[in-house]
């Protein structure tokens, strides 16, 4: 396949957006970053050559901000990183059979943004924390410190236990906490798993354009009221990530 060029599908937009001549594509050297139309709905992509592999972090980069930058002036559905067709036929036959359902799912994302929030324990204020509110966890402490780890296994095997669900139960009501906060600004959420032990909440919000300073006023109202006890970090605007189903525009 040496010399075979495909496409590389970003992912959908209405018919009248058009790429900004400085869009830069994947691979290297950056392809040009076109759009493949039917009826209401278009298709960003990008030629690349098929021997090729795609995978490095500026392939990612370049994907993600062709994507969260179109996001910001036009609804987007993004396409699974890698999704690659072999030309434009191909992108016609996936456009043509659900042109109704893409194009109802742009409308119901027309003025909206992602933003992912994300919020992290500070652990020392954390375990101080649980173990003043929990005289078990507490004791066990107690019996742990100046002990080697082979010389008191079995309190601290317990001892992480009881610190592992107490994190959880924060974690829970943190998330809840902070839908409850946003929840005014928001068009739909999705919670995110965790991905360190320490993670107090991660939510990605489908956001109302209109109400985004404001909701970046109140997340920062929300860190600073948390301070001392969280770290937090707020992404976006993004393209809409977690609120399209991911599986129905992969290729």
């Amino acid at each position: 396949m040496a010399g075979e060029t495909g496409l590389f599908l970003y992912g959908l937009v209405p018919a009248d957006v058009e790429a900004t001549p400085d869009a830069d594509g994947v691979g290297e050297p950056p392809g040009e970053v076109t759009v493949v139309r039917h009826g209401d709905l278009g298709a960003l992509v990008s030629e690349v050559p098929l021997d090729t592999p795609l995978g490095r972090s500026a392939d990612l980069r370049a994907y993600q901000e062709l994507l969260d930058g179109t996001a910001v002036v036009a609804p987007v559905l993004p396409v699974r990183f890698g999704t690659v067709v072999t030309g434009p036929d191909a992108v016609l036959d996936l456009l043509r059979p659900h042109h109704d359902r893409f194009a109802a799912a742009l409308a119901e994302l027309e003025g909206t943004v992602q933003y992912v929030v994300q919020g992290r324990f500070e652990e020392p204020a954390l375990l101080r924390a649980i173990l003043d509110e929990n005289p078990a966890a507490a004791r066990l402490a107690e019996q742990v410190r100046g002990r080697t780890e082979a010389a008191s296994r079995e309190p601290r095997i317990r001892l992480g236990e009881l610190i592992s669900q107490a994190v959880e139960l924060r974690r829970e009501a943190e998330n809840r906490r902070l839908l409850d906060t946003t929840a005014e600004y928001v068009v739909s959420t999705q919670l995110r798993p965790p991905n360190h032990e320490m993670d107090a909440a991660h939510v990605a919000l489908l956001v109302d354009s209109n109400k985004e300073d404001a909701l970046v006023d109140v997340l920062e109202e929300y860190a600073q009221d948390r301070r001392g006890l969280l770290r937090m970090r707020l992404l976006g605007p993004l393209a809409p990530y977690d609120f399209v189903d991911a599986h129905q525009l992969a290729g």
